[in-house]
């Protein structure tokens, strides 16, 4: 059996079991969550990190550049999202089938967990990179409908946010790569189960 290349870095190819987890407290004592949920099924998903920097120039030259971290842009696209996991990432009413909306309606601070299969992959042997964003909320959806012709033409869900460092530490993301040397295996078994934490340096 031929030696694994571990010159060539396997690249992301899937994604699935996209999760959010509320967030009852956020503090100097901790942060601290509900268990996580999953909502629908992925199709792709978009994180776009924002930092703000500045330049000081001094003596005719750089000085220094400050940066600041700006939080990241999320941008979801599910194959359908219910009524009653809308109304769970955006703060609304939902009962017995109904959805309210209303105009004071304030969507939750959340974390989102996922994971995204990586291109080593085998059935024998899956690989996966896991991801959670530990603080965030999502926007107001935008609804798409179109009338039924002779070739159905389906329609996806996007749900975009803005998720950003916890006030409890900073942290603001944790990946975790099931191939990688020393990877607690406790954590990834309980990934979807509780909100996991970094390890302790």
């Amino acid at each position: 059996m031929p030696a694994e290349n571990k010159s060539v870095t396997p690249r992301q190819i899937g994604l699935k079991d996209v999760h959010v987890a509320l967030i009852t407290s956020d503090g100097s004592s901790g942060t601290v969550y509900e268990k996580p949920i999953k909502i629908s099924r992925a199709i792709t998903a978009k994180i776009t990190p924002s930092v703000n920097s500045e330049t000081l120039y001094s003596d005719d030259g750089v000085e220094d550049e400050l940066t600041a971290f700006a939080g990241c842009e999320v941008e979801i696209e599910q194959n359908a999202l219910t009524l009653e996991h809308r109304a769970l990432i955006l703060g609304k009413k939902y009962s017995n089938g109904e959805l309210v909306e209303n105009s004071g309606d304030k969507a939750p601070k959340l974390a989102l967990l996922f994971r995204s299969e990586k291109s080593n992959s085998t059935k024998a042997k899956p690989v996966y990179r896991y991801c959670v964003l530990y603080k965030g909320a999502f926007n107001e959806i935008e609804d798409e409908y179109e009338t039924k012709g002779e070739k159905p033409n389906s329609k996806t869900t996007k749900i975009k946010g803005k998720f950003y460092d916890r006030e409890s530490d900073g942290n603001w993301r944790m990946m975790l790569d099931t191939d990688a040397d020393g990877v607690d295996t406790a954590k990834l078994d309980a990934f979807f189960t509780s909100v996991q934490e970094p390890t302790a340096q």
